[in-house]
């Protein structure tokens, strides 16, 4: 049964399509007596099987080497389109965390989405969600992956866009779309020129092919920026990361999905292609000042936003870049712990955030506070989600980024400064979220919130119970790292050693410090909504992202539209006039013509028959 189930794991992401098949009486109409709950509940349970699936297998390989399974598709006339499936620990892992939130998700959304009438769509676009980030686990093709980056892309379009009735969705789906658009055209020339020079798309064989071909510097470098220019786009990284914040308008369900698992679907091939972007030291350089950059960045930023699921996705962008930084530095294991930790106390962050939205009506956090007696349950999940961001021990983050810092000897001291930088700004930024929505005085909306239904409240009970047991899994896992020795026995120089001994405390000191600093402002500050920065102009370069966008519209904005009027002017009067002067030349001609034919049948006959005659003269006597 086991070799059964084994054998059938490509059945896996199948179970998401089925679901969002099963919804299409539903979501079309072709049904409508029932009501859409019907098809909520047929996706749900492909949910559910998926899970099931997954866990089986799961337990039955940890201690068995990585098997492949072919899936032929296409073989002919020399072509070989075969699509290879990982089936390891690591891939089956990440399929269990992926349709585990995503089933907590669609439970959540249950009494989310309780009142709209579109919601057989939306539960048939989460399962389409689904099997393409749990398809993408499972690849060992690059091709396999790319294109399932682009059902992504596609699903991330119509969720976005899911309330298309209203103009802000459907610009925020528009951006969304093209912007990540943008990094899957150059991601797409990188694997058109390895399928060319590699011979194979299939992960495992370019990690050989990389360790035995030295490509030319100039080659590799643009072969590696081709390559990251996809994950850059799916991750939200700079300078293509307002996408995520725009794509806040949709479904806070949703928003939970793209927010823990789905932004590090780019993240994943990115760990993937680590050895084919090790081989130019321009890319892993590119990495890391991307990785930085949007951390760095991104963390600032969330500290003055006033939306409170923007606020959150910022954070997201800032984690990812972290994710960036660890490939950079060949940190492979520690990229996946980061995304593990991250997905699951990020989840019940959004899923706290939906609860707060749901019942006041209003994305504003300046329109909130108060709740932490009115919705202990939401209190209680932000908390603990909040806790299991930053290193807080004995939560996830905490265990991730000690593993970072003590599992490597040779950590540079930017890397040191970026750690306890990004780990102060986020809890900084969950405290200022967390004082002005749960803390302090309530307001016109806050006055008579109630806790929200038990279809939302028990998935987020059950998420809270997770994030607090990460660390047994980490434990059970064997990723906890002793407190004795460090992973690397590499002998360290004196400021190398000295760096790694302050660093983890220092971390640890930075997010109780951000918390201290938050809580002075946000819970005990003077101001009653005290929101904004003392400084104006700081306020609005960090509410406005450094006026990215309005640099983007001066610049590149600016230079297409310009390109396209050339275009657009050079396609009407040169080249259109250039055909209707034919045309016109045609027509007068012709007009001019008619007046000296005499219109006798026997003229023409003589005419075409002359004709015919010269012609095979002149082919006669060029033999």
């Amino acid at each position: 049964m086991i070799e059964f189930l084994l054998q059938a794991s490509w059945w896996i992401p199948i179970y998401g399509l089925i679901g969002a098949v099963l919804t299409l009486p539903w979501s079309t109409g072709l049904i409508r007596r029932t009501g859409p709950r019907p098809a909520a509940y047929f996706n749900l349970l492909m949910t559910v099987a998926a899970f099931a699936h997954g866990s089986v297998i799961y337990r039955a390989t940890w201690d068995l080497p990585r098997q492949q399974i072919t899936i032929q598709w296409l073989d002919a006339a020399g072509l070989d389109l075969s699509f290879l499936l990982e089936i390891s620990p690591v891939s089956l892992g990440a399929v269990e965390l992926v349709t585990g939130i995503s089933l907590v998700a669609q439970l959540y959304a249950l009494g989310y989405m309780e009142k709209d009438w579109a919601t057989a769509r939306f539960f048939g676009l989460m399962g389409f969600f689904e099997a393409a980030v749990s398809g993408l686990a499972l690849s060992d093709s690059l091709l396999l992956s790319y294109i399932l980056l682009e059902l992504l892309t596609l699903s991330t379009y119509l969720l976005v866009g899911f309330w298309y009735a209203q103009p802000l969705v459907v610009t925020a789906a528009r951006d969304a779309f093209l912007t990540k658009r943008v990094g899957d055209v150059l991601l797409l020339m990188g694997v058109v020129y390895l399928s060319t020079v590699a011979g194979s798309l299939n992960f495992s064989d370019l990690e050989l092919w990389s360790e035995s071909h030295n490509l030319p510097p100039l080659t590799a470098a643009l072969l590696g920026l081709a390559l990251i220019a996809g994950p850059v786009g799916k991750c939200a990284q700079f300078p293509l990361h307002l996408w995520l914040d725009e794509a806040m308008e949709g479904p806070n369900p949703a928003s939970l999905l793209r927010n823990s698992v789905v932004v590090a679907g780019g993240a994943y091939v990115l760990i993937k292609l680590q050895p084919l972007l090790a081989l130019s030291p321009v890319v892993s350089d590119t990495l890391m000042v991307l990785g930085t950059v949007t951390a760095v960045g991104a963390s600032l930023v969330a500290i003055a936003q006033i939306d409170i699921k923007r606020a959150l996705s910022h954070s997201t962008s800032a984690y990812l870049g972290l994710v960036f930084v660890a490939v950079g530095q060949n940190h492979v294991d520690i990229a996946l712990l980061l995304l593990l930790t991250h997905a699951i106390a990020k989840c019940l962050l959004f899923m706290s955030a939906g609860s707060v939205i749901l019942t006041t009506n209003t994305q504003d956090m300046t329109e909130m506070g108060g709740l932490w007696s009115r919705m202990p349950a939401t209190t209680t999940a932000f908390i603990v989600g909040a806790a299991g961001m930053v290193a807080l021990m004995p939560l996830g983050m905490f265990w991730t980024l000690r593993r970072w810092v003590s599992g490597f000897w040779s950590l540079p001291p930017w890397l040191a400064v970026l750690l306890v930088l990004v780990n102060f700004l986020t809890a900084l930024g969950l405290t200022r979220v967390f004082g002005l929505v749960f803390a302090g005085e309530t307001q016109p909306k806050t006055r008579r919130a109630p806790e929200v239904l038990w279809p939302m409240a028990l998935p987020m009970v059950a998420m809270t119970v997770v994030t607090l047991l990460v660390p047994l899994m980490l434990q059970q896992w064997q990723l906890l790292l002793s407190w004795s020795a460090p992973l690397v026995e590499v002998p360290a120089s004196g400021l190398e050693a000295r760096i790694e001994d302050f660093t983890f405390p220092l971390a640890i000191a930075s997010g109780g410090l951000g918390v201290a600093i938050g809580s002075f402002i946000y819970l005990y500050g003077p101001d009653k909504q005290p929101y904004k920065l003392p400084w104006k102009s700081v306020q609005d370069l960090l509410a406005y992202d450094f006026y990215i966008d309005r640099l983007y519209d001066v610049t590149v904005v600016f230079l297409v539209n310009r390109i396209s009027a050339a275009s657009a002017w050079v396609d009407r009067y040169v080249i259109d006039g250039v055909v209707n002067g034919f045309g016109l030349a045609t027509l007068l001609s012709g007009e001019g013509l008619k007046y000296s034919i005499p219109g006798q049948f026997q003229f023409y006959v003589l005419t075409i028959a002359a004709s015919i005659g010269l012609l095979m003269i002149l082919m006669l006597w060029q033999f």
